[in-house]
């Protein structure tokens, strides 16, 4: 009289999944899922295993970053690192030469001679300390100006050249040798003009 009930669905793996994933859930990708089972595969079971697997790819990263950073690969720079104006920066220190760049070892001399007995030598390094500062401090900041006028002239954005300075002189403090990225320029050479941007 009211038909015949239609039979029960039965629940099935396929069924089971396809609701789970209608439920406000969104069905993985391909490559999503690909991923992560290859995340998996990689991932030893043990804590223990697991913790020093992640340890030995994180200093696996860093020894490849490192290298590509001391070959002058502008794409394994830190962020602080990146940009036009970084690189002129860096270029533009890197090719004068600067007291601030030996104002450490100059500074742990004249600190080693204070400890000597002697009102002498004690008056000598007292003023020999105040004419470092006062020579440190004149460098750079002739070399901040020169900086801050050829950045005005080469990127008029103001917002672009935010921290540049900073940047320079923390770079000046830095011996040569071991500044990273490492010096592209010789001293004396002229720093390399920006490229213009396009509209």
């Amino acid at each position: 009289m009211f038909g015949r009930k239609q039979a029960p669905v039965e629940a099935t793996p396929d069924n089971v999944e396809s609701t789970a994933a209608g439920k406000g859930r969104p069905t993985p990708s391909r490559k999503e899922a690909e991923a992560a089972r290859k995340q998996s595969l990689k991932l030893p079971k043990d804590p223990k295993a697991a913790r020093k697997a992640a340890r030995d790819r994180d200093r696996d990263a860093r020894a490849q970053q490192r290298a590509a950073l001391m070959a002058g690969d502008e794409r394994a720079l830190p962020a602080r690192d990146q940009g036009a104006v970084k690189r002129y920066v860096r270029d533009f220190v890197d090719s004068r030469f600067t007291i601030a760049e030996y104002f450490i070892f100059v500074a742990l001399g004249v600190l080693v001679l204070g400890f000597v007995p002697n009102p002498v030598v004690q008056l000598a390094v007292s003023i020999s300390w105040m004419a470092l500062i006062a020579l440190v401090a004149f460098d750079e900041i002739f070399l901040l100006v020169r900086l801050n006028s050829a950045l005005r002239k080469r990127f008029p954005d103001k917002a672009e050249r935010k921290g540049a300075l900073w940047y320079a002189g923390l770079r000046t403090l830095q011996l040569r040798r071991f500044r990273l990225p490492p010096p592209r320029v010789r001293r004396g050479d002229t720093p390399e003009e920006p490229r213009p941007h396009h509209s």
